[in-house]
């Protein structure tokens, strides 16, 4: 016996709420990832990866020391074996972590072992922090590449992650509220015009 119109109708919506009941979900959003790199004052470094579109967060602190809980004065004095560094939480769904770490290079002279001009001294040296792994090996492969065009060696520290420390709220955005701060218009503008990112809105990388 022929099914009638009515019931081939019937049949074909349960196949279609059988297929929608076990459809295979959308893949979620990438999780956030976090690096954490210093090269130089940490208010030029952070100045130009808010710029980045896919970058969520940059966070000024001190890493790479022993001294739990540093202070700026502390951390200035050279003593305590800190950087200045920022933190950058990202989504690896719009930046890569090679296409930030490739930017790191285009900051600064990662080829002094003393500092990034104007400001030396061991806590503002150049220097890669990794996670795991997976970043330390995309950081190695950006240094050989970075190397390539260089004629002095590279002296930026890649250095295993153990712990940041969030330095005093006055640092944190210091160029967005202190945009004629005579530092920010002679060091911090133009590192950020060097750099590629100067201008209105997020730049892609």
């Amino acid at each position: 016996m022929k099914p009638t119109r009515f019931a081939s109708r019937a049949f074909a919506a349960l196949l279609v709420l059988a297929a929608g009941t076990f459809a295979v979900p959308a893949a979620s959003a990438a999780e956030p990832v976090k690096v954490t790199l210093g090269a130089g004052c940490f208010w030029c470094v952070e100045a130009i990866y808010e710029r980045v579109d896919g970058v969520l967060d940059v966070v000024s602190g001190y890493a790479g020391g022993k001294e739990l809980n540093p202070t700026y004065e502390q951390v200035g004095s050279g003593a305590t074996g800190h950087a200045e560094v920022v933190q950058i939480t990202f989504d690896p769904d719009k930046v890569s972590l090679d296409k930030l770490i490739d930017l790191f290079w285009k900051t600064h002279d990662a080829t002094n072992p003393n500092g990034v001009s104007p400001d030396f001294g061991p806590q503002y040296r150049s220097i890669l922090f990794y996670n795991d792994d997976a970043q330390k090996a995309v950081i190695e492969k950006s240094k050989a590449e970075a190397q390539k065009g260089l004629s002095k060696p590279i002296a930026t520290q890649i250095v295993k992650f153990e712990a940041f420390y969030k330095a005093e709220e006055y640092h944190q955005d210091f160029e967005k509220k202190n945009p004629d701060h005579p530092y920010i218009r002679g060091v911090s503008v133009p590192r950020l015009k060097r750099s590629g990112v100067w201008g209105d809105g997020k730049k892609k990388l």
